[in-house]
């Protein structure tokens, strides 16, 4: 996996997957700590603000899911493939 620079010739998915999982990691840290704080149902900041439409809910779910595992296996675009030869990696399989 190749991605490791902030924009420097990466696409909108990528831009958009490393968002997704920052607020998902986000929102699972403060379910925990309101769950260990005693709060009922934690802090779950998806939930509040989504929470009269859990279609909406759901489907933010699915994508913070598929955002981790493109983060995990890396973006297979073109514009990603030719960043990581430009910064003179290998490229991605």
């Amino acid at each position: 996996m190749c991605c490791k620079g902030i924009g420097k010739g990466r696409c909108t998915v990528h831009m958009l997957v490393k968002i997704l999982v920052i607020v998902g990691g986000l929102n699972w840290g403060l379910v925990g700590l309101g769950t260990l704080m005693g709060v009922e149902g934690g802090w779950n900041v998806v939930e509040k603000l989504l929470g009269t439409w859990p279609t909406v809910e759901a489907v933010v779910y699915v994508l913070v899911g598929l955002a981790a595992l493109v983060k995990i296996f890396g973006c297979k675009c073109k514009v990603c493939k030719n960043a990581c030869v430009e910064e003179g990696e290998q490229k991605p399989m």
